[in-house]
């Protein structure tokens, strides 16, 4: 066995299985049931919507524009896999229960068995990690992939917080640096929040450029983080649509001159929603719509394989506004949901 970082590291990677052949009856969306969150009721603490991830999917299939059947269902991350950027003290902390709460910011998971905790919250974000990881070989194969889950843009290798316990970018990175000979990442983040979980654990490393539009006025304060942003647009408090449009099309265009990459991982936070209670911007849904055609037209137009994560969004009306972006990227012939 290697006992080099790095060889262990590589030696995890390569020995993985949540990278598996997907057939053409599929198409590039990941989703599982698992991914939702339901714990006696108490994930309602927490503004989050933990069912988003299965509404958008109902919205999809009701709609006509995606069968249940074409849904890659992703495997769950195994300790093996979260390894490769997490270490064994960090993933032995989840084994308590109040450093879970404190993650998840509900404070009653505090009080229940480990065991509980590991069935009901941590299983279903590792189930998410492997969709993140498996998106990126899906979208090398087939040009884009939408993990309906991930964007856990706050966990580091060695800290979790924000609702999120895994660093599912940085390890969907280094599994594609290795798997899929990725050279040159961008990572495209547009979540309300700044995105310091990965800007932590990439932010020094050359061949990951990272463009981060957020609102400085909210959480995370990560002020040592926001020194590895390559780009950083910062969008205030009340930020309306057409303001943050014409900022996102400078900060492509800026993008594009300053970084080839051969991989987009796209954090599409909803948080940037006018009423959103966490994120505090005005941005209509047909805002969001426009900001997820110019991303997957930017990558489009450059031949890049693109991952779109959905991350953070705090109202119920979150999922609606996804699936009608989805809908609209396929309508635009951006994306295809019906199988070849």
């Amino acid at each position: 066995m290697a006992t080099h970082p790095e060889a262990l590291r590589r030696e995890r990677i390569l020995n993985s299985k949540l990278y598996f052949d997907v057939p053409l009856s599929k198409v590039s969306i990941i989703y599982s049931s698992s991914y939702d969150i339901s714990f006696m009721g108490i994930e309602k603490l927490h503004p989050f919507d933990s069912s988003k991830w299965g509404r958008v999917c109902k919205f999809l299939v009701s709609d006509g524009f995606l069968e249940e059947k074409a849904i890659v269902e992703p495997l769950e991350a195994s300790k093996i896999d979260l390894l490769v950027v997490h270490s064994e003290n960090y993933l032995n902390s989840l084994k308590s229960s109040a450093t879970v709460a404190r993650i998840t910011e509900v404070a009653p998971v505090a009080f229940f068995p480990n065991f509980l905790v590991q069935q009901k919250v941590l299983y279903p974000f590792r189930k998410q990690v492997g969709g993140t990881i498996l998106a990126a070989k899906l979208a090398t194969e087939r040009g884009w992939a939408i993990n309906i889950g991930g964007g856990f843009h706050h966990c580091t290798a060695e800290r979790g917080g924000g609702f999120c316990a895994f660093a599912d970018i940085s390890l969907c990175i280094h599994f594609a640096f290795l798997r899929l000979r990725i050279s040159r990442v961008m990572i495209i983040d547009l979540d309300a929040h700044q995105g310091n979980g990965h800007e932590t654990d990439l932010g020094d490393d050359n061949r990951v450029y990272i463009l981060d539009m957020y609102n400085p006025e909210i959480y995370p304060f990560d002020y040592r983080a926001r020194r590895f942003i390559d780009q950083k647009v910062e969008v205030m408090s009340g930020t309306t649509t057409d303001e943050y449009l014409r900022k996102l099309d400078e900060a492509l265009e800026v993008a594009s001159r300053n970084f080839q990459p051969e991989l987009v991982i796209y954090n599409a936070g909803t948080d940037i929603l006018d009423g959103d209670p966490l994120g505090l911007l005005k941005i209509s849904p047909d805002g969001i719509t426009s900001r997820d055609e110019k991303v997957f037209r930017f990558a489009r137009e450059k031949n890049i394989p693109l991952v779109m994560l959905t991350s953070g969004g705090y109202m119920k009306s979150s999922a609606r506004v996804i699936a009608d972006s989805i809908e609209n990227l396929s309508r635009q012939g951006l994306i295809q949901t019906r199988p070849e």
